[in-house]
């Protein structure tokens, strides 16, 4: 995988005398698989001269993909600069986190409106897609990608990329959540700071903001960024080969980021680690081979970063129980300025009734700052019947983010601590991102524990992306008609997808297998049945349920080849509540069992996937 620096500044362009070694524009990184997959992170100011560079190294049109961290302008200044977009032939999908309110393209097109820029979003002549992402992870050609909310007064994506057996990190504006690591370097708390720690895990190379240093935070505090000395302890305690500095500071000149990577590098060895650091760099260019060694990959497994609809928040309400008048004025002000609902209490009688009654999308507790009241008031919470008790997002205030109060939280049930002071900007991008994490989730299915050589024997059928066939296809028409069911499929769970062999009464070939309930089906013995998928938690948020084709019932019996590995399934699926009896459900193991003998069969041609 190649990488480029072409932007590598934050907050504002510094051109000039002082930063010819490191460059003046603000963030744009360039990534080229070996498959030719041209992926961009953010499009700043240096996205211009990346523009022209491009134009002049291809022939033809030219196919892209951009993810923007945040919209801050640092971040989508290029846009109207950027050469390609203005190619009627070229083709460039664009990636941002989704907000609660206006999507990724309204928000772009913001910055180009008339007041101030005589070219408008409408009037590129590149064919220009926008996708809205959440948590999750997704595919672009031979690239994972797998994002993660960072801590910045925005909503701020940061982006993991994994491709020719190496990893790649940017994790651009991002801000320590306990404010003492920032100043004291990294040590685990079971947090928020455990999570970024696990998403940058054994990466080859990690872009990371490093606009402070340990002094110059006390007076930075709530702008969200990093320090020097954060940043280093944390790609040393996550196994991180590689770091590249980033976001560098306007009123830093190269002489300065020069002794900035010394003192990084001297404080890696004073740890005796091996961690390589270095400044990014505009004009910069790294080639990453994979290791000798690959370690297990450290993607998150949940969802689909793919929004594909408007998050389906229970009620569009926010409770807040916070007595210190400056906290509830920030979270107020965070809730009103989404248009979501404010719910208010002043003792624990009145915070049961409304979660009882009104089921907020999320309830805050901060009567005490953390007090062991907060803490038994959100037990309480946990310990009512049904699935929203066990669910709803609880943040309890604190005063202090230490091992201890982490522990009680912890043991409590509560989702995250929120430690005051803290602004209402920065109140609304963590409102954001928790409700976000709970409306956009599903259950993604567990590995099965013969995985690999479940895969090996499903490739040695040599099957996938073949033609469709009668002797296949006979099975899903029997089974639609048998069972009254409008979409009847014989599915095959590969490493990244599921494929669909025969299909009846289904446009779409092939799935996300994060999406897939076949996925589920392979870790089973026998039958799979989602009675209806809006009632239960592992699917009610997935795609397929909220979207095409709107799932509402599913039965898959695992398709089992000789050797005991589970390929895939066949399944029943329709967009109304079902149950199947005894009778029936024997019917469709039967119907499995003689689909199974078709396996044996020879292939009818050779493998793609």
């Amino acid at each position: 995988m190649r990488i480029r620096f072409w932007g590598t500044r934050g907050s504002l362009a510094t051109p000039g005398p002082g930063t010819l070694r490191y460059g003046g524009n603000t963030s744009c990184v360039e990534a080229c698989s070996a498959g030719g997959t041209i992926i961009m992170f953010d499009i700043g100011t240096g996205a211009h001269r990346l523009g022209r560079a491009l134009v002049q190294e291809r022939d033809g049109p030219i196919c892209g993909h951009v993810l923007i961290s945040h919209t801050h302008w640092d971040h989508i200044q290029g846009i109207p600069f950027f050469k390609p977009f203005f190619v009627a032939d070229n083709e460039w999908h664009i990636y941002g986190p989704r907000g609660l309110g206006a999507s990724l393209r309204e928000t772009l097109a913001g910055q180009m409106q008339y007041t101030y820029f005589p070219v408008t979003l409408d009037q590129l002549e590149a064919k220009i897609h926008f996708h809205d992402l959440v948590e999750g992870s997704f595919r672009i050609g031979d690239v994972v990608v797998t994002t993660q909310y960072l801590h910045h007064p925005a909503l701020t994506l940061g982006y993991r990329i994994e491709a020719d057996g190496v990893s790649v990190v940017y994790a651009s504006d991002h801000e320590p959540h306990s404010p003492e690591l920032a100043e004291l370097g990294y040590r685990p708390t079971g947090g928020e700071d455990d999570h970024h720690a696990r998403f940058i895990a054994d990466a080859d190379l990690l872009i990371h903001d490093a606009q402070y240093t340990a002094e110059e935070y006390p007076k930075k505090k709530g702008w969200g960024h990093s320090t020097v000395e954060y940043v280093v302890d944390t790609a040393l305690a996550a196994g991180v080969r590689r770091v590249a500095l980033f976001h560098h500071d306007p009123l830093r000149d190269d002489d300065a980021l020069d002794e900035l990577v010394q003192r990084a590098r001297e404080r890696v060895v004073g740890k005796d680690g091996r961690l390589e650091v270095m400044a990014a760099a505009e004009g910069q260019n790294l080639e990453l081979e994979a290791a000798d060694t690959t370690a297990p990959s450290s993607m998150p497994q949940g969802v689909s970063g793919l929004s594909t609809s408007q998050p389906a928040l229970k009620d569009q309400s926010v409770l807040v129980a916070v007595t210190d008048p400056t906290s509830a004025m920030a979270l107020s002000e965070a809730v009103r300025a989404d248009q979501l609902t404010l719910h208010t209490a002043d003792n624990a009688e009145e915070i049961l009734q409304i979660v009882r009654s009104r089921q907020p999308s999320m309830v805050v507790l901060g009567r005490g700052a953390g007090d062991v009241d907060d803490f038994e008031v959100c037990r309480t919470i946990r310990q009512e019947e049904g699935a929203y008790a066990k669910e709803v997002p609880i943040i309890v205030i604190a005063d202090i983010e230490d091992v201890h109060t982490r522990h009680m939280a912890t043991e409590a049930g509560a989702t995250d601590l929120l430690v005051r002071p803290f602004s209402s900007p920065y109140a609304r991008t963590r409102v954001r991102a928790w409700l976000l994490r709970q409306a956009c989730r599903w259950e993604r299915a567990p590995l099965p524990d013969d995985e690999e050589a479940r895969l090996r024997a499903l490739h040695e059928l040599c099957i996938l992306d073949t033609a469709p066939e009668e002797r296949f296809d006979r099975y899903t028409r029997i089974a639609s008609t048998l069972f009254d069911v409008p979409i009847a499929l014989v599915s095959l769970v590969n490493s990244d997808r599921q494929w669909f062999k025969s299909r009846q009464g289904l446009d779409a070939p092939e799935t996300p297998r994060d999406m897939a309930f076949c996925a589920h089906a392979i870790t089973q013995d026998s039958v799979f049945v989602v009675n209806d998928a809006i009632h239960d938690p592992r699917f009610a948020d997935n795609p397929l349920v909220t979207g095409e084709p709107h799932v509402r019932f599913y039965a898959g019996v695992p398709l089992t080849l000789a050797d005991g590995s589970r390929i895939g399934t066949l399944c029943l699926i329709d967009n109304r509540p079902r149950e199947l009896d005894e009778t029936k459900l024997a019917m469709l193991r039967d119907l499995g069992k003689m689909l199974e003998k078709e396996f044996a069969d020879a292939p009818a041609g050779a493998s793609k996937g």
